[in-house]
């Protein structure tokens, strides 16, 4: 490969897209960032956003602001809808194409909802801004309405909470929701006691947060009791509509009538994957993740890298890596260093990934870690979970702003970005329980 002018397309940027963007700074690369929206967003704490702990720029970074040194990097705002393999180029939904030397795909993954995509108008799933600031107006709406109902029964409905999925995001946002109303609002409300809402956690594995050791599923189901979440395991949701959710456990079939239903189970990788395999010879697994070589390229294609949780990276030991901030900002980096070792002609190794270890927060100085052999949980843990996010968030600013707002926040015990939003039609009302 020629050092001159090297042409590298980067689409998506998310942790993966972002972090390989970040090292390849080299005058030799000209580099060009894709992505749909202008900012990179911090996902693992779009939780506290949707339950009134930060506001969303507090978790966002402008793409051109983290750039703006690299002046070998363009950002463009626009969607990639194909690749031309033969053409070595990328369309672009705006009609035009962007031609490439090296390209990396780093489009990230949505909510799957198992072949039921109508379930996703009636349980919003947590992968957006837009979907934090729908479910917390969601869960404020609830609490507003209940305070004006006059019927107990629908009261009570009205404070009902399910969180579909019981792994990292399904327990964050469950432990988040009990501290709402068993310590933020407790005080706020005249005619209803927050302290009454029920909030229910299912999945349909036998535990919750199944990757992590069952020492630690069992602490945090004793710390997620604590805080008044209910949790349901072996609970297989069979229907999701505007009266709530149907589960079956144990051959029976059981309801949840509320319309505070979030999901947070299952992953599907975005289209593109599709028109990956479409036009190369990639395979795809049953989540649409593309199957990837020892190097993170496409198969046949040494050209094409595709990283983060459009991967399906396996392991020597067969093991696939998991769709994680930590393996996306891993591979990033290690996408970025092939890239400059090809264009130098310098060997490059396979790609190879040290676990740094699983973290969950389940509410104030309650979490669980598992760290190579090590296995700890409560305050320590708790403290680790914030310095590790604190370190990942992309931006100084934003890292002050965090720590500042979480300070309030554990001294005061309060929420401050409390806001309702939306249109109020589409938000809970106490006359949805009446009878037509």
């Amino acid at each position: 490969m020629s050092e001159a002018n090297h042409k590298v397309v980067i689409v998506g940027g998310g942790f993966g897209g972002l972090y390989a963007a970040k090292a390849l700074k080299p005058s030799f690369i000209d580099l060009t960032l894709v992505d749909k929206r202008n900012f990179h967003l911090f996902q693992p704490l779009l939780y506290q956003v949707a339950t009134g702990g930060l506001s969303p720029a507090d978790i966002s970074s402008p793409f051109r602001a983290v750039l703006k040194r690299h002046t070998n990097t363009r950002v463009l705002l626009d969607k990639v809808i194909d690749i031309e393999p033969s053409q070595k180029r990328v369309r672009l939904e705006s009609g035009s194409f962007i031609d490439y030397d090296s390209l990396v795909v780093a489009t990230g993954a949505s909510h799957s909802y198992f072949g039921h995509s109508e379930w996703e108008r009636f349980a919003p799933g947590l992968k957006t801004i837009e979907e934090a600031t729908d479910i917390r107006s969601r869960i404020l709406m609830a609490f507003e309405q209940a305070e004006k109902e006059k019927d107990e029964k629908r009261r009570q409905r009205l404070m009902t909470f399910a969180i579909v999925g019981a792994g990292p995001t399904g327990v964050e946002m469950a432990g988040a929701i009990g501290e709402l109303a068993h310590e933020t609002l407790k005080d706020d409300f005249r005619d209803i006691d927050t302290t009454k809402a029920t909030i229910y956690l299912l999945d349909a594995l036998e535990r919750v947060l199944p990757p992590y050791p069952e020492q630690l599923s069992a602490k945090a189901k004793r710390a997620l009791e604590h805080l008044g979440v209910t949790i349901r395991t072996g609970a297989m949701v069979t229907k999701v509509d505007e009266h709530g959710l149907t589960y079956k456990c144990d051959d029976e079939s059981v309801s949840i009538e509320t319309r505070n239903v979030f999901w947070a189970a299952g992953v599907k990788a975005s289209s593109i994957g599709h028109r990956i395999a479409e036009q190369t010879t990639a395979d795809l697994d049953s989540a649409g993740r593309v199957h990837v070589s020892p190097y993170c390229t496409v198969k046949g294609y040494d050209d094409i890298f595709v990283i983060g949780d459009l991967a399906h990276f396996e392991t020597p030991d067969g093991e696939v890596l998991p769709g994680v901030a930590a393996v996306a900002i891993d591979q990033g980096k290690y996408v970025a260093d092939v890239i400059k070792r090809r264009v130098k002609e310098k060997q490059i190794e396979k790609y190879s990934y040290q676990d740094r270890g699983r973290l969950a927060v389940i509410g104030r100085n309650k979490a669980v870690a598992a760290i190579g052999r090590f296995r700890f949980s409560g305050s320590f843990a708790w403290v680790l979970w914030l310095f590790v996010h604190l370190m990942y968030l992309v931006e100084f600013s934003n890292r002050l702003l965090v720590f500042i707002q979480w300070g309030m926040n554990y001294t005061t015990r309060n929420r401050g970005a409390r806001l309702i939003s939306g249109k109020s039609k589409d938000l809970p009302s106490e006359r949805y329980w009446e009878t037509p």
